[in-house]
């Protein structure tokens, strides 16, 4: 079973800086393509940034500049680093793992998510 724990939210203000983390379990974690989600109250879950089993990023135009994302195979860890904290950027955030199971199948996999609060 694979497992996701995100931990890093908090309240911090406009301008400043947060890095989630999300632990894995349960899966090779070098073999699966890793992202951070957020949604905000009333707005439907959105791609904050990808990473790929190689380590390409691709990033929302929202965060592109001020977010980077970043994986540690070795302690089966990804980070999201942001810095230039937004009032908009108010959300809780979710870290998802596609896990290969075919060649062109793949299961998803979500945390629990971690509440981030940019105060202006």
């Amino acid at each position: 079973q694979v497992q996701l724990v995100e931990s890093g939210g908090g309240l911090v203000q406009a301008g400043g800086s947060l890095i989630l983390s999300c632990a894995a379990s349960g899966s090779t974690f070098s073999r699966n393509t890793m992202g951070w989600y957020r949604q905000a109250p009333g707005k439907q879950r959105e791609l904050v940034a990808g990473i790929s089993v190689g380590g390409t990023p691709n990033y929302a135009d929202s965060v592109k500049g001020r977010f980077t994302i970043s994986r540690d195979n070795a302690k089966n860890t990804v980070y999201l680093q942001m810095s230039s904290l937004k009032p908009e950027d108010t959300a809780v955030y979710y870290c998802n793992a596609r896990v290969p199971v075919t060649s062109i199948l793949s299961n998803t996999y979500w945390g629990q998510g971690t509440q981030v609060t940019v105060s202006s």
